[in-house]
């Protein structure tokens, strides 16, 4: 598939989601408020607990990619949300789930698990990678754009962006076109990179583990 034939699909994807992104505009509302006017306490917000492992193929990851897992020497501590800012991340939630090919890293790399920026082809943390790179390009602080890994219903591991906004943590996920708010997302959240260190991680306190199974 040629560049304009991915931004051709990933515009008409917009499109569709235009109308889910008015309602969700409506439903976490999109006039921006400092930080410190943020509720960080709200159910939108994941909470955190202490430092914990890096997933393997992230510490293999930032060996090869040290500047892209550095110290945030001032993290911001969410990205005011505006309706343009919605959009830029609808587009390019929608661009990346298009222009790549879903495969396993088995199948791909030969290894169980290998995280890396795609070419045309990826796994689910590929995904959340490439969405990241694309944000910071265009401004968002990477403090604000934290890799995180779940769990399934079936109980399988997988892995997405979440966006720290002041209207809530968002998801980005390769396997639906809609951007959740975190407790939305049904799933089981157990980790994330540290805003203030993004090759460390720290542990998502979710109690909705119940309801994730039931679904």
């Amino acid at each position: 598939m040629s560049n304009s034939q991915v931004l051709t699909a990933g515009l008409v994807l917009l499109g569709k989601l235009l109308g889910l992104a008015a309602g969700l505009a409506l439903a976490i509302g999109l006039a921006p408020a400092r930080a410190d006017q943020v509720d960080f306490a709200h159910v939108a917000f994941t909470q955190v607990g202490s430092l914990t492992s890096i997933p393997v193929g992230a510490a293999d990851f930032c060996k090869r990619h040290p500047r892209d897992c550095a110290v945030n020497a001032n993290p911001v501590e969410a990205m005011p949300l505006n309706a343009a800012l919605w959009q830029e991340l609808v587009d390019i939630n929608n661009l990346v789930n298009t222009a790549i090919q879903p495969v396993t890293d088995m199948e791909y790399y030969q290894v169980a698990e290998y995280w890396a920026y795609p070419d045309r082809f990826g796994d689910c943390e590929d995904f959340a990678l490439a969405k990241r790179k694309l944000l910071i390009e265009r401004g968002w602080p990477a403090s604000t754009l934290l890799m995180t890994v779940v769990r399934e219903a079936a109980g399988t591991g997988h892995a997405v962006l979440m966006v720290r906004t002041d209207r809530g943590d968002l998801v980005l996920d390769n396997q639906r076109s809609e951007i959740l708010l975190w407790n939305e997302a049904p799933y089981h959240f157990l980790k994330r990179q540290s805003q203030a260190d993004a090759g460390r991680w720290v542990d998502i306190l979710d109690q909705r583990e119940i309801l994730v199974a039931a679904r």
